[in-house]
């Protein structure tokens, strides 16, 4: 340390400070994002949410268990894990797509390009007249169809390939800049499906597993005092770093670490069962009281129940 100060001597304090702290984050191209300005009590929340956050490339032998991340730790301590969860293929977007479709559709890359018509949790939610959000850190402003904008990478951000989502301008408005969570956080106006997206570096994806437990800390107290009577936060990785997979084949992305915490998750759970990003997916319909979507329905990867009191997922609406 002593030596990069004295290197950028020229650099203001501020420039110093910056660098370093992004060296000590471990970050590649991207940098962290700015924590979102809260204000220290948040207005109670009566309704329920359901609140998934996406995180980037780790096995869960390499998230968990972590001396970079104690914050990451405790929430799988205190909260419930899922012990034999997996990723459902490689590389990032076709899982994506498979947490808010129930379906890889055939695509096999982070095509920026490709986009698929077929129905979503966002085709769902409408017809059932469900507030929903997603929020996307570094997205330059709601609904933006660049491929990569700074930190921000649509690889990351499943909504926007469906067609009729961004093709529908009022859908794809729901589709914004994270900042957006804050003013929704402080006015007591969380969405009942809120879906989150941290950038490049807060996702692990670009950054070190230190940056993740930045993140979730700056964010996670307060979802989850907004989460209300029965609601349930859910932070999942993407995708691992092997092969490994589960239920008859429809999984093979790796093993990754799952949370869910909540009032009605089992706390200090650790559930051996089988689940993938199908299992998730068909977890969240159910509290929504919404159709199973193609994978989301298959016998070969049940619901997350066993996380819950009494094996029984919470019905939110």
């Amino acid at each position: 340390m002593r030596a990069l100060l004295a290197a950028a001597r020229p650099l203001t304090l501020v420039a110093i400070v910056a660098l370093a702290g992004a060296l000590l984050l471990g970050c590649g191209s991207a940098s962290p994002g700015r924590p979102l300005d809260l204000p220290r009590t948040l207005p109670a929340s009566r309704s329920s949410h359901v609140v998934t956050i996406v995180l980037e490339n780790r096995e869960s032998s390499e998230a968990l268990g972590n001396a970079e991340a104690p914050y990451i730790d405790a929430l799988a301590h205190r909260y419930a894990l899922a012990g034999r969860y997996y990723g459902v293929t490689h590389p990032s977007l076709p899982n994506y797509l498979a947490l808010t479709g129930g379906s890889t559709f055939g695509i096999e890359s982070d095509c920026t390009g490709c986009s698929v018509s077929a129905t979503n949790i966002v085709d769902q939610m409408e017809t059932a007249h469900i507030s929903w959000r997603a929020y996307m850190e570094g997205m330059p402003k709601p609904c933006d169809l660049a491929a990569e904008a700074g930190a921000y990478a649509k690889k990351h951000d499943p909504f926007l390939y469906y067609r009729d989502v961004a093709g529908n301008p009022r859908r794809c408005r729901h589709v914004v800049p994270y900042a957006q969570l804050g003013a929704a956080l402080a006015a007591g106006s969380l969405p009942t499906y809120a879906w989150i997206t941290p950038n490049l570096c807060d996702d692990g994806h670009d950054c070190s597993l230190r940056a993740v437990n930045r993140f979730l800390k700056s964010i996670v107290p307060s979802l989850l005092a907004e989460l209300g009577p029965k609601g349930v936060l859910m932070i999942t990785w993407d995708e691992g770093t092997s092969k490994s997979g589960c239920c008859r084949g429809l999984a093979a992305g790796g093993r990754v670490a799952t949370i869910l915490a909540g009032p009605d998750v089992r706390a200090g759970t650790v559930s051996g069962a089988a689940y993938d990003h199908y299992s998730l997916l068909g977890t969240v319909e159910r509290m929504l009281g919404l159709p199973l979507l193609r994978h989301a329905a298959s016998p070969a990867n049940g619901p997350l129940a066993a996380l819950f009191r009494g094996g029984a997922i919470p019905i939110i609406r």
